[in-house]
């Protein structure tokens, strides 16, 4: 990579002024992020540093990470949450193996691993040890459940959904349902972020790094939360979303005159105002019963039939028109697969160009972020298993040799295959 920026040689605060002063850089250019992750939490919180800029270095065992390999839903997870990453192929379970991960700890800002409870120990790489071998070392944890009687529990994703009440939600009564896509391993990997950004600036007035950990349950808990407060406040628990008590008089689906479905959310006086003036609802908008937005939520039965008329007498498009001139929020009910050609994403610059161990290319959505000084995009497509172990081992100041030596025992592992 060159000359490069150290971690342990600039402040945090520093690193940001230089986002405002050199636009070549991007923000987190200088931190290293060393990745023993798996799946969706560990890659998809590591992502994150890379797209913005740190040298994330992706330590996988011989056979490679294992969502290499995955094949129906998770079949595309490895290059979602890999990109602008390095790998480093190496047998952590022999001695030269160790040495290499140690020597490149000694280099490194932080290390997140999403493994079981108690494999980072079983390693010898566990927090206790890596604070010794580099006291500034941001240390992060990703597991199922953060410190409690739970703590040693394996979890997974769908788990935590149910146990966290997001299951029961999400599905009609009896019929719990986990959400359509891997919203918590997200958070969780997000609150990851969070917690070593917050470390790093910490980090600056100790000179000392931390252990930060981030959960599943916890992070499902975070967002239900939301349920329990609304309880609190109404005496009542809540039911599942598709029998829910709504807050607005119109925050529903309703068909079109051309077969599609719209959603329509009425949700303001304003909104309430607009839609009556527009469809000639004088009556509507004349009743003193539904001045307010808690009288019309406690009218929907009445008010959702006369929507339902009005849209279901309108194709998609032309309903659409109106919603968007009358400000009042709308969607399409959207696949995934209409995502490739949303002129919102396209157009915006907000899709990556992502290549596929198949050899396939795609546009696919990018961080929902943006900086003023700084493109967000790939520096460099998802690795080969091992693709950057030479160039690692020469970094770190191991000789040809002893670097071709390893290879050839089969301690550091080149690509295979194109795997």
């Amino acid at each position: 990579m060159g000359s490069r920026l150290r971690g342990n040689d600039i402040s945090f605060l520093s690193i940001f002024q230089l986002m405002t002063t050199d636009t070549t850089s991007l923000p987190l250019t200088g931190i290293r992020i060393i990745e023993m992750g798996h799946t969706v939490m560990g890659p998809s919180c590591s992502v994150v540093f890379a797209d913005l800029g740190a040298d994330v270095i992706k330590v996988e065992p011989p056979e490679g990470e294992r969502t290499r390999h995955n094949v129906g839903f998770g079949s595309g997870l490895f290059p979602l949450y890999n990109r602008n990453k390095r790998s480093l192929c190496v047998d952590l379970k022999s001695d030269a193996g160790r040495t290499i991960l140690t020597k490149l700890i000694t280099t490194s800002d932080a290390l997140v691993e999403n493994f079981a409870h108690g494999t980072m120990e079983r390693l010898g790489f566990g927090w206790s040890e890596l604070s010794k071998i580099n006291p500034r070392l941001i240390y992060c944890a990703l597991k199922g459940f953060l410190n409690g009687p739970y703590e040693h529990r394996p979890a997974l994703d769908e788990v935590v959904q149910y146990m966290g009440g997001l299951a029961y939600m999400t599905g009609p009564h009896g019929r719990p349902l986990r959400a359509g896509a891997s919203v918590v391993d997200l958070m969780g990997g997000m609150f990851g972020v969070i917690g070593i950004m917050a470390a790093l600036k910490e980090r600056e007035r100790t000179g000392r790094g931390q252990m930060v950990k981030s959960a599943l349950f916890e992070a499902t808990a975070f967002m239900v939360a939301q349920h329990m407060t609304g309880q609190v406040v109404s005496g009542k628990e809540p039911p599942p979303m598709p029998h829910k008590l709504s807050s607005w008089a119109i925050y529903e689906t309703f068909p079109t005159s051309d077969g599609k479905q719209i959603f329509v959310a009425i949700t303001s006086d304003n909104h309430w105002r607009a839609f009556c003036k527009e469809f000639k609802l004088d009556d509507l908008l004349a009743d003193p019963t539904l001045k307010t937005n808690p009288q019309r939520a406690a009218a929907h039965d009445r008010l959702a039939p006369i929507v339902e008329k009005i849209v279901s007498a309108h194709a998609y498009a032309d309903m659409a028109r109106v919603l968007e001139r009358l400000k009042i929020p709308y969607a399409p009910l959207a696949k995934p697969s209409d995502l490739f050609d949303d002129p919102h994403l396209n157009e915006g610059g907000h899709m990556l160009d992502l290549h596929f161990q198949n050899g396939k290319r795609a546009n696919i959505p990018g961080l929902p972020l943006e900086l003023s000084n700084h493109k967000l995009g790939i520096r460099s497509q998802p690795p080969k298993k091992g693709e950057n172990t030479r160039a690692l081992l020469s970094e770190l100041g191991y000789d040809t040799a002893q670097v071709e030596a390893w290879i050839t025992q089969g301690v550091a592992m080149l690509p295979d295959n194109n795997k």
